[in-house]
């Protein structure tokens, strides 16, 4: 957390509901959003609501015990997240705790309330290399040197977004914490010195330059996926689904396999044993192209289905701030959220602990801006800043958010409130799963609406095959109207049977036979068949033509 220099002010609690408190003797101090901490235990919460005489908190923590007239201090700032060096293969709660360090401290496993460690040790050393020098004239995002993070990953230090000046002080090359002065910058005569950490507040978005549109596809590895509903650097996808039909499978998929540089993985309500399942399986599998264990590239926030819902509902933005951190430093990064439905349902609950009026199905009116909110923290940026060769840089956010609805029903308000927002939308289907067709992503209710902007790159990796001229739109747009075709033609067979049907119907049956079972279906779990990249399918998908 971020540690203001402001002399902290007190008030009390005048009641307690749930996870809320009212608290009285700050009303005319502090800001929405900001932080409090209750004396007796440490306890974290935020700021959600203001009166003349009150204000309103959300506990990150269980507020068991907690007493009325009992000391609240406000720490005069918004929750934040610690960037910097040490964010990879680190696994945080939704408030940025590490859980590691937390194990360490409390060998039984337990979560006590009121731990207070720093999310990035400031005592372990990191190899820093200038790539500026002196009197350079300093922006913000400008990268100043370099930081070998994990053998997978360079790490930029960048000057803050609102930093300015000349450089008068450049640490040389060598072994600095993440809190030692690393650089220190001259403007209109007041010097101002900075390390390698920095802190960002969780609602507000980073910065940037420029935002473009998305051009190149995200090669998830998954036939069906990066053949008829592709998704875009930058994009937007929501995955629905009911229970066992394979939304954390293919999630852990995107994880392991797709060509993103950083991934951010948000278990958000989840049950801790399918949490440690998933860290168990990122420390072991190995990074196809590195050769690394997967944990060297990716950033873990677990809040568990048993840890309270004000920090559920904290972690998809926290999750979103280092995935927007590592992007502005030129990476495609991908942010998986696990599940939106159970952050969804922390609202719901926070809302119905406020009295507020419930929309349908008891979710608060307010559901659509927060789901919006956080999808629009996607895109392809220009990031603030150069690198020292004075060039712009480009970096891509791609957030995969999966939804659990009630007994698979899409009509129910978080999976219709994100087919409005997002770009692609991968329906997964309970019969499907049922048949042991997996992906189980239904190909007549998906869809994507990023192939226009892909064609191109598509068709500049196009394979030479001169008895087969056709290109991957024209094979995506083949493939879709035969399973079409096949659609129309089911409940024909089930009346006539396919041995009475015309040859044509016949043949359109059995090359949508080879599509589903050749082409789309795909076990995750086979070492040659888990990854299928853009050449090897560009072959698949022009045999059946």
């Amino acid at each position: 957390m971020m540690k203001s220099g402001k002399e902290p002010k007190q008030g009390y609690i005048t009641e307690i509901v749930g996870s809320l408190i009212k608290v009285k003797g700050l009303e005319n101090i502090v800001h929405l959003h900001d932080l409090i901490k209750i004396s007796d235990y440490k306890i974290l919460g935020e700021v959600i609501q203001i009166y003349s005489n009150h204000i309103v908190a959300q506990c990150f923590e269980d507020t068991k015990n907690l007493r009325l007239n009992g000391s609240v201090i406000s720490l005069n700032e918004p929750l934040s997240m610690e960037l910097g060096p040490g964010l990879l293969a680190n696994v945080f709660d939704g408030i940025q705790r590490p859980l590691e360090k937390v194990f360490q401290r409390f060998t039984s496993g337990g979560l006590e309330r009121g731990v207070e460690i720093d999310p990035l040790s400031r005592s372990k050393k990191w190899h820093f290399k200038p790539i500026r020098k002196l009197n350079d004239d300093i922006s913000g995002g400008d990268i100043i040197g370099t930081v070998q993070e994990t053998q997978m990953l360079e790490h930029k230090i960048m000057a803050p977004p609102k930093a300015s000046g000349k450089i008068s002080k450049i640490a040389p090359e060598g072994d600095y914490t993440i809190i030692d002065d690393i650089f220190t910058l001259t403007n209109n005569g007041i010097e101002k010195s900075y390390s390698m950490l920095q802190k960002w507040p969780v609602i507000k978005s980073r910065p940037y330059g420029k935002k473009l549109n998305p051009k190149e596809p995200l090669i998830t590895g998954m036939r069906v996926i990066d053949l008829l509903f592709p998704i875009a650097r930058g994009g937007t996808i929501a995955v629905p689904g009911g229970f066992g039909t394979g939304k954390t499978i293919i999630q852990q998929s995107i994880a392991k396999f797709s060509d993103a540089d950083v991934i951010v993985y948000i278990c958000c309500g989840e049950p801790g044993s399918e949490v440690a399942n998933i860290l168990k399986q990122f420390t072991e599998k190995k990074d196809l192209k590195s050769g690394r264990p997967l944990i060297d590239h990716i950033v873990v926030i677990a809040n568990t289905s048993n840890m309270p819902v004000s920090a559920r509902e904290a972690s998809l933005f926290s999750g979103v701030t280092i995935a927007e951190y590592y992007r502005d430093m030129g990476y495609d990064v991908v942010v998986l959220a696990d599940s939106t439905s159970r952050w969804a349902e922390s609202l719901r609950e926070i809302s119905g602990l406020l009295e507020e009026m419930p929309a349908e199905e008891g979710y608060p009116a307010y559901l659509p801006s927060r789901l919006s909110s956080f999808y629009e923290r996607a895109g392809v940026v220009e990031p603030l800043g150069t690198d020292e060769l004075g060039k712009a840089r480009t970096g891509s956010l791609t957030i995969v958010g999966s939804i659990s609805p009630p007994a698979g029903d899409f009509s129910e308000p978080v999976t219709a409130t994100t087919k409005r927002v997002v770009q692609v939308f991968w329906a997964l289907d309970s019969n499907l799963a049922y048949l042991k067709h997996y992906p189980a992503i239904n190909w007549l209710n998906s869809y994507s609406n990023y192939p226009s902007s892909l064609k191109d790159w598509w068709n500049n990796r196009d394979i030479e095959w001169p008895e087969i001229d056709i290109d991957w739109s024209e094979c995506r747009k083949q493939t879709n109207e035969i399973l079409g075709q096949e659609q129309e033609l089911k409940y024909i067979t089930q009346l006539l049977g396919e041995k009475n049907l015309p040859d044509d119907q016949q043949l359109t049956l059995f090359i949508a036979r080879i599509i589903k079972n050749g082409l789309l279906a795909q076990s995750a779990f086979d070492e040659i068949d888990s990854f299928t990249d853009a050449k090897k399918l560009l072959g698949l998908i022009k045999l059946p033509a």
